[in-house]
Formats: C-alpha cells, structure tokens, sequence
C-alpha cells in the first residue's frame, strides 16, 4: 500500500550530459558513451533503492529526449531535417526531427535498456515510452499530414515495442501524455483510441502519466497563466475512467489542481505527485505526507502510488536525491498511520 515510484527521468551525471539541460547533448561518444549510459543507468537504480522507492525506472539515463529516444529507431522520422516548431500549442519553441516517409520500427528502441535495469534489481521495474499524441506534437509531419492518422501510427509502433518490453519481466509500462493537458478535444477525438492501440495485448500493468511539465520556465510561465484553479484534469479524467488504461499519473504537489478531481478516476490507480520538481527546495517528510493524506480523500489507499509531478532531469542530483528520500519517507508516514507500515 502507497507505493513510491517517480515519474521517470533523474538528472544525468555531469560526465555524461550536461547538467539541469534538457535536450542535453552527450559528453561521450562511441563506446565510452554506451558504457557510460549503462553505468548511469545502474546508478539511478541504486539511488532509488537507497531512498526506498518500490516502483522503480531507469532514470531514462540512455536518453537525450524522452521523446527522441523513441524516435531515434523509428524509419521514416528524418533527424537530418530538424526544424524549429512551436510545441505544446506554442507554449515553446524546439528543434525537431521531420517525418517523411512511412513510419517502421528500424530495431527495438529500448530492449536492452529494459533488460538491463531488469538484471539489475529485484524491485518492481517501470519503464516509460511518450505517449503517440505528445510523440505526434514534439515533431513536424510531411508525410501524413494528419495528427491522428500519424498519432495511430506511432500506437502501433508503441505496441510492438511495448510487447518486447513486458517479455523482458517489465512491471510497469507507462506511456507519457503531457499533451493530454493542452489538446482536450483530441484527447476526446483519437487521444484515448491511439492509447488502447499503443497497450492492445500488452500483459503488464499500463499507465499514462499527464502533468503539467517539466519545472522549466516555459512552463511555469503557461501555469501562471492558468488562473486560481487548474481544471484540464476534468476534462480528461472522465475519459481515462472508462478507458483500459490501468493507472493515472498526475501533477499535483505545489499546484492549482483541485484535488476533488481525483474522484473522477474511481476504479484507477492513481500516481499522484507529491514532489514538486519545478523548485530546488526539498520537502519535508511530513510535507509530502499531507499531500498524501489529501488525495485519500478521493482515492482509497490501496489505489494510491505516491509519486513525483513530472521528471527530475532538470534538477540537480544532490536535489533529486533529497526529493527521492522525503517521497519515501512521507508515504512511510502515512503507511505508519495507517497500520500497515
């Protein structure tokens, strides 16, 4: 009960990539970063296990992007023809690969990153792909030239992938929707419909996580935006219930979400994030507790992951750290208060 898990990234080693940078570029290259990125990855397991997280991730130490690490395997995405687009409605400019052809999966994309991570520890494994609605909003399309036709295509892709990866022994596959915050129509129209594609056959626990992105300025900025009370979670939340989609991610700590928003994903596991990752201040045990003890308003106990907002690669690693240890130490907690600690 109240297993701890993280959204998915953590902050790469300064030898590795550069620090608190998204889209960071390597500081390795050849051999020296295959081996690096698979003692990152062994590190990041460690400091989750040190901290008491159940549910842990590779730290998505093996990529750039979360989502170009996908992509990167994927014929008919041209990362020679990268433009400049606005993404997340605008919200920020990046550069992006083009499609240009028919999509197939070149190879698998993350095969050895799952079974690594899965040699490597004994605790229920997580591993995070982007969802097909984010993958379609984080590249420019000259090929299909229709979001959901290409957001379908890139779900049967995600499925073939995702199959491989639950073979491997993977616990967990979480597919991540920021997107889900900023086109609610589409969420409605072909959002729900590419992620039943994406986890069609797939014999692991599935989550999608949607939060309100990373502590960047661009996105603190939009939130400021938002007004007294963040209310897109009611638009999707309905949807997601009667989906079979088998857990929620979300945002939660230091945010505007009205917590009786919960309730609209009766019969979910719900990931509600406890830590906030858009501030270099680490909560307190007992901070991330009351937190907690909120969401038990509207989700029973047993369906209660604590979790973090978003992921943490922007942050630095001694801040990271502190944030993985409150998050286990608050749900511990609660567990205590609860009997079952």
């Amino acid at each position: 009960m109240l297993l701890t898990t993280i959204a998915g990234s953590l902050p790469k080693p300064a030898w590795l990539a550069e620090p608190r940078t998204l889209w960071a570029p390597w500081r390795l290259s050849g051999a020296a970063l295959d081996e690096g990125k698979r003692d990152a990855v062994l590190i990041a397991l460690r400091e989750q296990e040190a901290a008491g997280i159940d549910v842990v991730t590779d730290g998505e130490q093996s990529r750039q992007h979360f989502v170009h690490g996908f992509l990167e395997h994927v014929d008919g995405v041209d990362f020679s023809r990268r433009v400049t687009i606005g993404i997340r409605a605008d919200r920020y400019k990046a550069e992006v690969p083009t499609v240009t052809g028919p999509l197939r999966r070149l190879r698998p994309a993350h095969a050895a990153d799952v079974a690594l991570a899965r040699a490597h520890t004994t605790r229920k494994l997580k591993f995070t792909i982007p969802g097909p609605m984010t993958i379609v909003d984080t590249l420019a399309d000259e090929h299909y030239r229709d979001r959901r036709r290409l957001a379908l295509e890139f779900a049967r892709l995600i499925n073939e992938e995702a199959r491989e990866l639950a073979a491997l022994g993977l616990d967990v596959l979480q597919l991540d929707e920021p997107a889900f915050n900023v086109y609610m129509d589409d969420v409605a129209a072909w959002g729900i419909e590419a992620l039943h594609r994406a986890i069609e056959g797939v014999p692991c626990t599935t989550a999608v996580h949607i939060c309100y992105g990373y502590g960047i300025k661009a996105n603190t900025d939009w939130k400021a935006t938002l007004g007294s009370e963040w209310r897109q979670y009611e638009k999707t939340f309905p949807l997601l219930a009667r989906s079979r989609i088998d857990q929620v991610s979300l945002e939660c700590a230091s945010s505007r979400v009205p917590l009786e928003l919960l309730a609209l994903l009766a019969g979910k596991d719900v990931l509600v994030g406890a830590v906030d990752v858009a501030t270099d201040r680490v909560e307190t045990p007992e901070e991330v507790a009351a937190t907690i003890r909120r969401a038990m308003a509207f989700v029973p106990p047993e369906r209660l992951y604590p979790c973090t907002n978003c992921g943490m690669v922007p942050l630095g690693r001694d801040v990271a750290r502190g944030k993985l240890r409150a998050l286990a130490a608050g749900a511990a907690l609660v567990r205590r208060e609860l009997g079952v600690g």
